[in-house]
């Protein structure tokens, strides 16, 4: 596989004046069918935490709604604020954290228009450490049209990509060709943990509670310490993540996949590009997306970049 070019320096970022056109899809929008409710502990937090997922209206999105203080927050890239190693929304002074599993399974769910509920904390479940938990909940209730105040249905569109865009740091990069349908690649690359090493995956969304869904977060054993010193992965444990040694290999084997660490990070890509959503329509741009060694940041900026666009 070739790549191209890109410009050299600790950041250098592509971007084109109208990336974007924002294009019927052929259906309408959705919601869910039923009440979902799932309980867990945060990563991070560590937490006990309850997620309601409520039936919503036509054009409303995907909203996040704080139990302690009423607070809202929209599930767009305007409210994304870097942090480490999730996916954090910040509005008004109120804050959700660890979206990124849930958005993943709403955005390949269809589950456009959804109010979900946090009580207990500031943090989403974190499951087994991955969507399935998320996929078969939706699947059970099911999705049905959703309607606006007046009864009636409304289209999704999709954002199509219509010319090449890509961000990159350091030897990281996500780029993005014009397709006629969403296709994903992912790489990742750990060169001092002999038993991930290097590995691709590559996926179109049909695959996605096959393939994807139940693919696992993983960590470094000997970057545990280091990660709990700063706060972070109070919650985490053999059951939700998998845990790799430098010397020793996988410390919690089996996996589910042989390459589930890559399919993970492809995972973690789908929930954060679904922030591109707004209004009930997708967020997933139609493309073929690759990325290489991206984490949430990268994620958030090549988001920014298209985003720069209106759907007006």
């Amino acid at each position: 596989m070739h790549f191209p070019r890109f410009a050299r320096g600790r950041k250098a970022l592509q971007s084109f004046s109208n990336p974007i056109s924002w294009q019927p899809t052929g259906k309408l929008q959705q919601t869910l069918a039923a009440d979902v409710r799932l309980s867990g502990t945060g990563l991070h937090s560590g937490a006990a935490t309850t997620v309601r997922l409520l039936p919503s209206m036509a054009g409303e999105g995907r909203c996040f709604i704080l139990a302690r203080g009423r607070s809202r927050i929209p599930a767009t890239i305007e409210n994304t604020v870097n942090t480490p190693l999730c996916t954090t929304l910040c509005r008004e002074g109120a804050t959700v954290r660890t979206v990124e599993h849930l958005l993943s399974a709403l955005e390949a769910c269809e589950v456009d228009n959804c109010r979900i509920v946090i009580e207990g904390g500031e943090e989403v479940p974190f499951l087994d450490g991955s969507a399935k938990g998320w996929v078969e909940a939706i699947g059970h209730v099911g999705t049905c049209l959703a309607f606006d105040y007046n009864g009636n249905t409304k289209e999704k569109m999709a954002p199509v990509l219509i010319d090449t865009s890509y961000v990159c740091k350091g030897d990281s990069f996500i780029i993005a060709f014009p397709s006629s349908k969403i296709h994903i690649t992912c790489g990742i690359d750990f060169p001092k943990v002999p038993a991930i090493g290097c590995q691709w995956c590559s996926y179109s969304m049909d695959a996605y509670a096959m393939e994807i869904s139940s693919s696992r977060t993983f960590c470094i054993y000997e970057e545990i310490q280091q990660m709990r010193s700063f706060g972070l992965i109070k919650g985490g444990s053999i059951e939700n993540a998998l845990v790799c040694s430098s010397t020793s290999g996988w410390l919690n084997p089996p996996l589910r996949f042989r390459n589930e660490p890559c399919r993970h990070k492809l995972l973690d890509l789908i929930g954060d590009l679904s922030l591109f959503a707004r209004n009930g329509h997708q967020g997933l741009p139609i493309s073929h997306l690759i990325a290489y060694k991206a984490g949430h940041s990268l994620h958030a900026d090549f988001l920014r970049r298209l985003a720069n666009i209106s759907m007006d």
